[in-house]
């Protein structure tokens, strides 16, 4: 079933609320809570997952806040997206330069993806 059927019956299902059996609804909202609990997933190979759990354990991160950094990291260096950096306020604000934060975290990380990969 597609994303936008399930959407369909789900909109289906509130209007007629009344009509439908408890065990129907039951089935449903199971159905739409592995949706949601399932949204964000990305699977990757054993050996990258590996990788990339050590290295948000060593970093003190989540998988997915490891996941969300890279891709940011890429797409900064790659210059698809403009450098994200706070200043001393802790507002954000576009600019080419590095703080040290976000330097220690790259370095941190380009370290340990240096010793833990092997590059063809």
């Amino acid at each position: 079933m597609s994303a936008r059927d399930f959407t369909a019956l789900l909109e289906d299902a509130a209007h007629h609320i009344a009509d439908i059996s408890r065990a129907d609804l039951q089935i449903m909202l199971r159905r739409a809570a592995l949706r949601l609990r399932n949204a964000g997933a990305v699977s990757m190979e054993d050996d990258v997952e590996d990788a990339l759990r050590n290295l948000a354990n060593e970093l003190g991160m989540t998988r997915n806040d490891m996941i969300r950094f890279i891709v940011r990291e890429w797409m900064e260096r790659n210059t698809y997206l403009p450098m994200q950096v706070l200043d001393e306020d802790g507002d954000h604000r576009r600019t080419p330069e590095i703080v040290c934060g976000w330097h220690f975290l790259r370095s941190r990380l380009t370290g340990f993806l240096a010793a833990n990969l092997i590059i063809c």
